[in-house]
């Protein structure tokens, strides 16, 4: 007769604890963990700015002659009449149409001579068309304008090297030619000082 005496109705059983982390805060701390990385791994790229190149960098052949195709933006190394090695290129802000005055952001067109070196430059490396040429000067005289000068082959802007992948679909240069910086490292190995080059337009 005491069956069931003083058991009155069974109470809900509670929920298992859950230890999950809330969606926003395991998203959060996914998020600034990639940006500890990320941030990181640019500042081992601009540490070892100038040597990843020259670890990466290959040992091309020596170059008989170097073409810059401006609407293509590529630039290419000649050997024996053939195309041996090619990149992408950026140039001036103003792209079309040959070197006309100093300001301008144009890239010149035409033969000249990549005629001397500078391993320090504000880029990585830098190799100088002779622009302007004897021709380029009486053309700007006659115009009364100052033709400008110092026209680079280089490498991507000291500490902006990490960046290059991005800064080479857009032309950013006041007229130069900027390739990124390993490309740079084997276009400076291949060329010696003296070497001519076309720039086409």
């Amino acid at each position: 007769e005491d069956a069931g005496r003083g058991i009155g109705p069974t109470p809900p059983a509670r929920p298992a604890e859950s230890h999950a982390w809330p969606p926003m805060k395991a998203l959060w701390l996914i998020l600034g963990g990639a940006t500890a990385l990320g941030a990181v791994w640019i500042l081992v790229l601009r540490i070892y700015e100038y040597q990843i190149p020259q670890w990466l960098a290959g040992q091309p052949p020596k170059a008989e002659s170097v073409l810059v195709e401006k609407a293509a933006r590529r630039l290419s190394l000649i050997r024996d009449s053939q195309v041996y090695r090619s990149w992408r290129i950026a140039l001036g802000g103003e792209p079309l149409g040959h070197k006309l005055r100093d300001g301008d952001q144009r890239t010149p067109e035409g033969r000249y001579v990549l005629d001397w070196r500078n391993p320090g430059s504000c880029c990585y490396r830098s190799l100088h068309v002779s622009y302007p040429d004897a021709d380029d000067i009486a053309a700007a005289q006659t115009r009364g304008d100052d033709p400008g000068d110092l026209i680079m082959i280089h490498g991507q802007v000291n500490g902006w090297g990490w960046l290059g992948w991005l800064m080479q679909y857009r032309d950013h240069t006041h007229g130069c030619i900027a390739l990124r910086n390993v490309p740079m490292e084997e276009v400076w190995r291949a060329v010696d000082d003296g070497t001519p080059i076309e720039i086409r337009p």
